[in-house]
Parts: structure tokens; C-alpha cells; sequence
């Protein structure tokens, strides 16, 4: 079944054209068939890639999916046009009092500045609070996933010296969690961040279980152990050369950037090997965590109802 949304918004034909299935808003209000209903939170500054990113993900399922974009009132974004946020975007405010099956609250190129620092951290707060309490269940991607442990957990994050730049393979350490089913052992996933979470404070933590990692740049997916939240460090969204793009954009400023690590192979070429993964994980995730266990009628949302997860 297919992701709803508008004809009219770029990633309709993207994904089309991919033979990705997608289905207007129009021809789904003829079915008689209630949608799941998820919404994104986009922090992203490349908004439209990354609608097409995520959206691309969502259709890999059987289920017909709603989606619902967000986007920042206290912070106006510099990178997409306002006449696409006026068209395809709604404020946080305007949505604070409906419920959602799922949501994804994204990453965004502020992991250098501390949480407090952040012009619009005052409506992340608010955001976080709506999704634990009007949502089913939550992704959270790389600084969002930050955001959330913090606010949620007090884990901090702490700034490095280098960015993690590349894709990394990820050992299961949860090998039966659900959000793995039909995924190899090992879970390959693009990082691009000047930050990590404090891992010392997420160990001593009882309420977060981690579900994978990386010897080298550390956890990869983590959750809560009421299975209502997902963490995701790294973008399993990337397409093929977003991490090429933005190393080229890096080096155009004449930052300090390191080629990115495990992407080329030896002729230079993009090797991916995360698609596949990630493909399984957004589908688990629609399944196992949101379809099995929202209610039919989304007001009768219950915040204490648990998704099916192990």
C-alpha cells in the first residue's frame, strides 16, 4: 500500500519515477480505509531531500500511510523555499492537539551547540512532550535522537574532535528485537555528526535498552524499554551520495573533512550497503511498532499502551 501525499509535492514525482508507490490525497480519500497516520517533525535544512528520503522508506510496506509535515515557527528555515513550507508544511501548534499512530523527529546541523543554545529549542521541548504523550510510537534520528535522550533521560552529548563520517557496521545486540526481522546480523549505517551521546550515562540508564553498535563510533539504535521510542544515531534515510554531497559542500567552504569512511570503493564509487537494512527497520518499525497496537480510533489514544517489540 502506498504513502499519501500531495500530487503537487516534489517527492510525488521523485518517487514515482522511481516506481516507489505513492498516492495522492485525493484518489486515498476514496477508499474506504483508515490510514496510519504518521507525522514528521523536519529539522532537516535540505527539507525536500529529506521528505523524499523518509517517505521512501515508509512505502516499503503493506500498509497506506498519512503523512503529516512540520516545521519550525520560531526558526525560519534559510534552505527551502517558504512558498513549499507555506504549501505542504504546518506549524507544531496548529497539530498539538491530535493524536498520532507514529512520528519522526529528524536530525539537524546544530549537534555542536549546547541544547539550551538552540533558537528553537523552547518548541523542541514541546514537540518531545507531544510525542511521548500523543503519539504511539516516535523515531528519532540523529540530533533529534540526541534531543530526545537528553530531554527525556538527561543523557548529554558531547562534542568531538573530529567528525564521524561514513558508513559503520553495526553488530545486533538485541538479535530478537522485532525491529530486526528479516535484517542480517550486521545492521550498515551512514554517520555524519560533530557529536555522540555520553554512552557512560546511557549505560547506567534502566529504562533504554540498546539494540546495536558500532566498535568504533558506538551505538547505533537504541529504545526505551516500554518500546515507545526508537533512537536512531546515524541517517538509515541517506540516499546513495548524500554523504558525497556533503563532503564536496565541506570542501568547497575548505573545511578540515576527511573523505568518508567505508563508502567508496577501491574505483571511487559509492558503495551502498544500507539500504536494505534500513528499508526493513522503517517497515518494522510501521508494523510491529505502530499498526499492531494503535487504536482504530485515534481518540481513543492511549499514551501507556505498549507496542509488541522484544
Amino acid at each position: 500500500m502506498p504513502v499519501i501525499i500531495p500530487q503537487d509535492i516534489p517527492a510525488f514525482k521523485a518517487l514515482q519515477d522511481e516506481n516507489v508507490f505513492v498516492m495522492s490525497s485525493g484518489r486515498a480519500s476514496k477508499q474506504d480505509i483508515r490510514p496510519i497516520e504518521i507525522a514528521i517533525f523536519n529539522l532537516m535544512p535540505t527539507k525536500i531531500q529529506t521528505e523524499s528520503q523518509l517517505i521512501r522508506l515508509l512505502a516499503n510496506s503493506p500498509l497506506q500511510v498519512n503523512i503529516t509535515l512540520i516545521t519550525t515557527r520560531s526558526y525560519e528555515s534559510k534552505n527551502t523555499p517558504k512558498s513549499h513550507l507555506d504549501k505542504f508544511y504546518c506549524y507544531f501548534d496548529e497539530v498539538r492537539e491530535k493524536n498520532f499512530d507514529g512520528m519522526i523527529i529528524t536530525g539537524a546541523p546544530v549537534e555542536k551547540m549546547a541544547f539550551e543554545e538552540v533558537s528553537y529549542w523552547e518548541e523542541m521541548k514541546q514537540v518531545l512532550d507531544f510525542a511521548h504523550n500523543n503519539v504511539n510510537s516516535t523515531l528519532y534520528i540523529c540530533w533529534g535522537a540526541m534531543a530526545g535522550l537528553y530531554y527525556h533521560y538527561g543523557i548529554g552529548k558531547q562534542n568531538l574532535d573530529k567528525k564521524i563520517f561514513g558508513v559503520f557496521c553495526n553488530a545486533r545486540k538485541n538479535v530478537s528485537d522485532v525491529l530486526f526481522t528479516g535484517c542480517d546480523d550486521k545492521i550498515y549505517m551512514p554517520h555524519s555528526r560533530y557529536s555522540s551521546i555520553n554512552e557512560k550515562e546511557l549505560f547506567l540508564n534502566d529504562k533504554l535498552c540498546i539494540l546495536c553498535e558500532d566498535d568504533e563510533v558506538g551505538v547505533g539504535i537504541l529504545k526505551s524499554i516500554d518500546n515507545k521510542k526508537i533512537f536512531i544515531i546515524g541517517h538509515l534515510e541517506y540516499d546513495a551520495y548524500s554523504l558525497k554531497d556533503e563532503y564536496d559542500r565541506d570542501k568547497q567552504k575548505g573545511l578540515d573533512i576527511d573523505e568518508p569512511k567505508n563508502y567508496f570503493d577501491k574505483n571511487n564509487c559509492v558503495l551502498v550497503n544500507w539500504r536494505a537494512g534500513a528499508s526493513l527497520i522503517f517497515s518494522n518499525w510501521l508494523n510491529y511498532y505502530v499498526y499492531q497496537v494503535t487504536p482504530y480510533d485515534l481518540t481513543q489514544f492511549n499514551c501507556n499502551s505498549s507496542p509488541t517489540g522484544q
